[in-house]
């Protein structure tokens, strides 16, 4: 945990990952919040995406999500470039950030 409170920001393309799924968008955006004073909440991410995070969301109805996310300690910000559910997540954040 950390002492200060972390600014959240999401790309273009994380915004509109979420506005695709409009029925768990609230539950989505309540989960990131945590990231705001606990930046690393989420597993550190290995491969392609090493040096970026994933966090666990769960939606009550909708099943399981993940938030593809990196911290910039420098500026106290949280970046998340792509939201999801969980099947093929990482390989969909990782053909969208590298192509």
């Amino acid at each position: 945990m950390v002492s200060e409170e972390y600014s959240l920001d999401l790309t273009g393309p994380a915004k509109k990952r979420l506005r695709r799924h409009k029925h768990a968008e609230a539950q989505i955006l309540r989960s990131l919040m945590v990231l705001k004073t606990d930046p690393l909440a989420g597993h550190e991410l290995t491969g392609k995406l090493q040096g970026l995070r994933s966090l666990k969301i769960s939606v009550r109805g909708s099943g399981e999500y993940r938030a593809i996310y990196g911290v910039s300690e420098e500026t106290a910000t949280v970046l998340v470039h792509w939201i999801g559910t969980r099947e093929n997540i990482y390989e969909e954040a990782e053909r969208h950030l590298f192509g």
